[in-house]
């Protein structure tokens, strides 16, 4: 056997200490210790996503389910259940961009434009805004004024209010109704620019229903006025 010297023996202890130490604090595998993380599979207990690698955000509707609309949609618009909210329904059924903040935006400028493109007789902006038929009365109405040699003169003042009315689809046309509730000055001036009917200057309140209508699904984004009707 061969002797063992003292630097060998010191070796030997400090080892032995070590090893000791080394299992004081990291003990020994029983066989009921976690299995190491795996950063590839979906955590204990959890369902993996069923779209791969993405997780959803909030609630998703189920396959075949409509999501729900909000219970009062049309609040501040229409009346809960009633014919306007349905027909309301009915054209964002159809068309879900539809909304009635943008609608009645564009209706009050294109009620401007109209006002304004009548007293002028600027059948050009008449054409583009209206509906044929109506289109055919303004002009007629148009067209008798300058056989009579006579102008128009109106200035909006304000526009008070912008109400839906009414809102319905028939087959493929939605038609929507707007009260609107105006201040104008109007006259007609005979060829001298006398004054033969109305004032250039005296504010008079207007109450007038005016009808669009539009293509659903047509690439035109635009609405067109169809009818008018004067409220007493």
């Amino acid at each position: 056997m061969h002797s063992l010297d003292a630097s060998t023996v010191v070796f030997a202890v400090i080892a032995i200490v070590v090893i000791f130490k080394l299992r004081s604090v990291l003990g020994t595998r029983t066989g009921a210790e976690r299995r190491p993380l795996d950063p590839t599979s979906p955590a204990r207990g959890d369902t993996p996503p069923a779209n791969g690698n993405v997780i959803p955000l909030g609630p998703v509707a189920r396959a075949g389910v409509a999501p729900t609309p909000p219970v009062d949609r049309w609040k501040g618009f229409a009346e809960k259940g009633s014919t306007l909210a349905d027909g309301l329904d009915a054209i964002v059924a159809a068309e879900p961009g539809f909304a009635p903040q943008s609608f009645l935006a564009g209706s009050r400028a294109a009620y401007e434009m109209i006002v304004t493109a009548f007293a002028s007789g600027d059948l050009t902006t008449l054409r583009r805004l209206m509906a044929s038929d109506a289109y055919a009365n303004f002009a007629a109405a148009i067209a008798a004024r300058k056989a009579e040699e006579q102008t128009m003169k109106t200035t909006l003042v304000s526009i008070d209010a912008a109400d839906l009315v009414d809102a319905r689809v028939a087959g493929t046309t939605a038609t929507v109704a707007v009260k609107f509730a105006a201040k104008l000055a109007s006259a007609t001036l005979d060829r001298s620019g006398a004054v033969i009917d109305g004032s250039t200057t005296a504010v008079v309140d207007h109450l007038d229903v005016w009808t669009f209508t539009r293509q659903l699904g047509s690439r035109d984004p635009n609405w067109q006025l169809s009818a008018t009707q004067t409220v007493h």
